[in-house]
């Protein structure tokens, strides 16, 4: 299960790598093979990005 606090880079572990790579780069995040992929969780890349991080979650864990 995906969390909002998980780092970016283990997120993408917790699965299908390239599933969970398309919901982040459809919600506007790009950069997940950037270094703050490996220090940045999904909650503050959300909100960076202007993301709704619930929503976002949500469609994570669907693609599991």
């Amino acid at each position: 299960m995906i969390t909002k606090d998980m780092l970016i880079i283990d997120a993408l572990k917790e699965g299908d790598a390239d599933k969970i790579a398309a919901v982040l780069q459809e919600s506007g995040m790009h950069c997940l093979h950037c270094m703050l992929a490996h220090g940045e969780t999904i909650e503050e890349a959300a909100a960076v990005h202007g993301i709704d991080v619930d929503t976002l979650v949500e469609k994570l864990n669907a693609v599991l």
